[in-house]
């Protein structure tokens, strides 16, 4: 593990300028991920709510890692540059967590838009007694409000349906930092397979329960996977959805945990994924309506 010793010391003296620490630290791992980070963080940048990024860096070949530095200093971000070798997602938001030390903790994609309210949407969640997790739901970027309520309404209805389950991916997960701790966090000895934003929550949640929220929401760019091999298949879903509220450590641990090691789907196969090319710019709309 490698640190940017230069954000460190300015990490530090912003806190002290502010008299005190951000409520909100963001973990953002990234593996080749240049055409995308700064307009990431540019939305990360312009919350309502002061944050302390921690970027880790998951053993980018494309200069990724310089895109992330400069875009936070143009923004006068508090950050923490890491470089996590060991290839996985699991491993490098692990690593991640290592350094937060705020009351809460979102876990951010490298490729995906965050409205300015994101964080306070998320702060609003998780400071009612009962919620260790807040989810976000996805648009695509630039999508209408009118759209966006729409999706709002759909998912809303699923996570009141079923609330033992995540229904938010990893790039949309807000967490209590004592509560993912005390679940232990994440964890490649435990589970170091893809769906960790599923198997996170499940133990999260043992602790207490997830919010959902009309304002909780995101934009991952539009590109598409040009194969699915990582994702789970319509059976797994399926038995996910009846054994989440009682039977989640067999889910996970002896059934889901059994097909994904034979089908070879580590967390760090999500480093593999190959895109189809896009032509224009890599979001949509760099500002998606609020």
């Amino acid at each position: 593990m490698y640190l940017d010793l230069d954000p460190v010391s300015t990490c530090q003296t912003r806190w002290t300028d502010r008299r005190a620490k951000p409520a909100w630290s963001v973990l953002l791992p990234f593996f080749n991920e240049r055409d995308y980070l700064a307009a990431t963080i540019a939305s990360l940048a312009a919350q309502t709510v002061s944050s302390t990024l921690i970027l880790i860096d998951n053993g980018s070949t494309d200069d990724s890692a310089a895109v992330a530095r400069a875009a936070c200093r143009d923004h006068g971000l508090d950050y923490l540059l890491i470089t996590e070798p060991r290839p996985g997602k699991v491993a490098a938001l692990r690593t991640g967590l290592g350094w937060v030390h705020t009351r809460w903790v979102a876990t951010c994609d490298a490729d995906t838009i965050y409205p300015v309210h994101y964080l306070a949407a998320a702060a609003g969640i998780l400071a009612r007694s009962d919620h260790v997790a807040a989810g976000a739901y996805f648009v695509a970027p630039g999508v209408s409000n009118k759209v966006r309520r729409a999706i709002a309404r759909r998912f809303l209805a699923v996570a009141r349906l079923l609330p033992r389950q995540s229904h938010a991916g990893g790039a949309g997960q807000a967490f209590r930092t004592e509560a993912l701790r005390a679940a232990g966090g994440f964890d490649a000895d435990r589970w170091n397979y893809v769906l960790e934003d599923h198997e996170i929550i499940h133990r999260v949640m043992r602790h207490g329960t997830m919010g959902y929220s009309p304002a909780l929401w995101c934009a991952p760019s539009l590109r598409e996977r040009d194969r699915d091999s990582i994702r789970w298949t319509l059976f797994e879903r399926l038995v996910y959805s009846i054994a989440a509220p009682r039977a989640g450590d067999w889910f996970f641990y002896s059934f889901l945990a059994v097909r994904l090691r034979r089908r070879c789907l580590l967390s760090n196969r999500i480093r593999e994924r190959q895109y189809q090319h896009l032509e224009g710019p890599a979001f949509a709309s760099p500002h998606p309506v609020l």
